[in-house]
């Protein structure tokens, strides 16, 4: 059986825990992408029945889907779909959710933003932090963006592998719980960009940064970082007509 936006709904299998994750992973991606915006959601009953599961699986991909914001569970008001100003965004899954949805040039912007307010300042702290395995992290993901110009590696995977060694190279463990939500939507981020500009990322640009955290010069890491952010947001800008 097949839901009406195409989704299979009866034929989830495996074990309880599969089955869990495989109704959290289509009733959370319907529910993001707009399936329940003007329709009631289903009870416990229904979803049951309908994804063919016993009541243990449902509650606990309910439970899952409250926690990360989606719903809200009221005595006799059943469970309710909330606003977007409610949802986790910095869950992974919510925000895979969200770039599966309508492309967004608002979203690519509001998380360019984001990116603007903490990535420069994790290369100025990786310049302070001092050399070690953080720093050839970082090394390693910048000879990876070289090596996918010659079409020896995958662009956007070294392209994210950069900026998350940055991230971590921070030292910072607020910044490093970032690392999931950045490395998700730069995927999409970067998607963009390379179709835009109709090529790979600007690896000299990365190649300043990594520079500047060698040479210990925090002012620089950070300028040379938010310089390729601001590429970016050049880029939604000028799209954005």
């Amino acid at each position: 059986m097949a839901d009406k936006d195409g989704s299979s709904v009866k034929g989830l299998k495996g074990g309880s825990r599969n089955l869990t994750f495989g109704m959290l992973e289509e009733l959370g991606r319907a529910i993001v992408t707009g399936r329940y915006d003007n329709e009631r959601f289903p009870t416990e009953d229904e979803l049951t029945a309908h994804y063919a599961v016993s009541r243990t699986v449902t509650r606990e991909a309910v439970k899952m889907l409250t926690a990360k914001g989606l719903l809200r569970a009221k005595p006799r008001a059943g469970t309710t779909v909330q606003p977007a100003s409610a949802w986790s965004f910095f869950d992974p899954d919510v925000l895979r959710w969200l770039l599966e949805r309508k492309f967004s040039l608002d979203l690519l912007r509001h998380f360019n933003e984001l990116r603007t307010a903490i990535e420069p300042q994790a290369a100025a702290l990786a310049a302070q932090a001092g050399p070690g395995p953080a720093y050839d992290a970082i090394e390693a993901g910048l000879r990876r963006m070289e090596a996918a110009e010659q079409g020896e590696d995958d662009t956007l995977e070294a392209d994210i592998a950069f900026h998350i060694a940055v991230l971590e190279a921070s030292a910072n463990p607020f910044f490093l719980q970032f690392r999931d939500m950045v490395a998700t939507a730069l995927q999409t981020s970067i998607r963009f960009t390379n179709r835009f500009k109709g090529h790979g990322a600007d690896v000299a640009a990365h190649r300043a940064v990594f520079t500047a955290i060698q040479a210990h010069d925090a002012r620089a890491a950070s300028e040379a970082m938010a310089a390729i952010i601001g590429e970016v947001m050049e880029f939604i800008d000028s799209a954005g007509g």
